[in-house]
């Protein structure tokens, strides 16, 4: 096994075990995006923590002589922006270092969790009965699930303002451009929100992930219509994908619409976006036909039971 981690006594244990698969391995480091070689990374966690040390203190720290120290640390330097200029030969993580050195932890934390809920699973601590659990759910998958869970708690979902009309409006273009053409029901909700969502009874939720906007959804309410509330107008920023944002606003949407008193939630969306459907699903909705929608891109309706 070769993953850009420290080593601990429970990873070491699961190797023993033979519970990681290559392509786990290969997967799960991908998923962290670390690409340097892990004969660096003895070196660079002992500079963790923002330290300040000399060639001769990592020396005895990572037990390996000046000369290799020496030489590891010109290899790091040549590869660029992860030390800071030496200065009498003390070395420092650059902050590119430290934010290499944080997505480690964080990469040993997720699989350490992932470890931990699949431990608890086995009735037994068999190898066996390991590597039945993990022909049901792979390792990579479920450090996936922890990774999103350990992201997911720094989300924030607030209620609209109209500060937030930018992002609201900014977040929807960009993603409807992507796959389709604006527009003009859209422009005209996005450009003016509060007349043509908030004043007729519907509301609007944020996600913010330390402070910024990455995420969007409306809840549109519905007249003269068997449905309640429509969830309208999701968008989650590129850079906060795989976060699990679009179904913790999914969500919060969904309990809104309850806490208003709503018995169905009803939505539109296309079929080429598999992803969006395959979300709109995990969350609860089902496929239905009948309402003519005011959108040309529009081909396919679902439903929330709230009840």
């Amino acid at each position: 096994m070769n993953f850009y981690n420290k080593t601990t006594e429970k990873i070491t244990l699961a190797n023993s075990l033979n519970l990681f698969t290559s392509d786990d391995v290969l997967s799960i480091n991908e998923l962290y995006n670390v690409s340097i070689p892990s004969k660096w990374f003895p070196v660079l966690f002992s500079l963790d923590s923002g330290k300040k040390i000399n060639i001769t203190e990592i020396s005895k720290e990572i037990n390996q002589s000046e000369a290799i120290v020496t030489q590891l640390i010109d290899e790091i330097s040549i590869a660029g922006g992860i030390l800071n200029d030496t200065t009498e030969n003390i070395i420092s993580l650059s902050e590119h270092g430290q934010n290499i050195i944080k997505k480690i932890n964080e990469q040993t934390t997720d699989i350490e969790a992932a470890l931990d809920s699949l431990m608890m699973t086995a009735e037994s601590k068999e190898g066996q009965e390991y590597q039945l659990l993990l022909q049901q759910k792979s390792l990579f998958k479920r450090v996936q699930e922890q990774k999103k869970q350990r992201e997911s708690k720094g989300v924030e979902i607030i209620d609209y303002t109209p500060d937030y009309q930018p992002a609201f409006r900014s977040l929807n273009v960009e993603w409807i451009s992507k796959y389709f053409v604006m527009e003009e029901t859209d422009y005209k909700s996005l450009d003016h929100p509060d007349d043509y969502i908030i004043s007729k009874g519907g509301r609007i939720l944020i996600a913010l992930l330390d402070g910024e906007t990455v995420g969007v959804c409306a809840l549109i309410k519905m007249h003269n219509s068997p449905y309640d509330y429509e969830m309208a107008k999701m968008a989650v920023s590129p850079k906060a994908q795989g976060k699990s944002i679009g179904f913790l606003l999914g969500k919060a949407v969904a309990n809104l619409a309850k806490e208003l008193g709503a018995s169905k939630l009803y939505l539109e969306s296309n079929t080429v976006l598999a992803p969006a459907l395959n979300l709109y699903r995990k969350l609860g909705f089902v496929e239905v036909k009948g309402l003519v929608s005011p959108y040309k891109r529009c081909n396919i309706q679902m439903v929330l039971d709230l009840e």
